[in-house]
């Protein structure tokens, strides 16, 4: 069957995909999407034709067609269920869900590169302002997610001693805050389950600058 995943070595969002797959063992082509080469290659026709949105990942495994990581990771979860990426118990899932949900819908999107290039081209942000901007959400973000770990039991990871979804989109969102130069002292147990991931093959392989496309 074929599989393939539309990618890009520095996206938060592809990243994450890379990693949960990397952890159950799925290996796929990969294509490579610039999404600033040329104006951006995610909005080229070809590409709108697979993701009307012009966001990666897309990925095709079959016949299947999927964009969006977090529906990407579900599905993996489904289909492949060996190397689970989500806890059994109910209340225990619904938690890990609760920080994968918070990092790449509310801290995420606010840093995406579609969000910084409107804030310094259609309203004239200055660099200083768009590198606020940047700081005071990614920081607010995680140290919400600090709070959340600091309320349950200490754990190597996320949830646990067992890598799941959330440490699949913490470890990006951590890598971003440090690219952008954000202070993350404040958030210590964040730090530590980041720590612990990047010694792990499965995300270590995932990072942006082992991807054939890196620059």
């Amino acid at each position: 069957m074929t599989r393939i995943l539309h990618t890009y070595f520095r996206s938060s969002a592809a990243y994450r995909v890379r990693i949960a797959m990397n952890l159950k063992g799925l290996a796929a082509e990969q294509v490579f999407v610039h999404l600033t080469r040329n104006g951006g290659e995610q909005f080229a026709d070809a590409f709108r034709a697979l993701n009307p949105q012009g966001l990666v990942p897309v990925l095709i495994d079959g016949d299947l067609q999927l964009s969006q990581s977090l529906a990407i990771m579900e599905y993996l979860e489904e289909a492949y269920p060996e190397v689970p990426l989500l806890p059994k118990a109910p209340g225990d899932r619904a938690f890990v869900r609760q920080l994968s949900l918070g990092i790449a819908c509310d801290i995420h999107p606010l840093n995406n590169l579609r969000v910084l290039k409107y804030l310094t081209g259609t309203l004239g942000a200055s660099e200083e302002a768009k590198s606020a901007w940047i700081a005071n959400w990614i920081t607010v973000g995680l140290q919400a997610v600090e709070a959340e770990l600091a309320r349950r039991p200490a754990s190597t990871f996320c949830f646990s001693d067992t890598p799941t979804m959330a440490d699949c989109c913490l470890v990006p969102q951590v890598f971003s805050a440090q690219r952008f130069n954000v202070d993350l002292s404040s958030c210590p147990l964040v730090l530590k389950v980041f720590a612990n991931c990047q010694a792990l093959p499965a995300f270590a392989a995932a990072a942006p600058a082992r991807q054939p496309d890196a620059e």
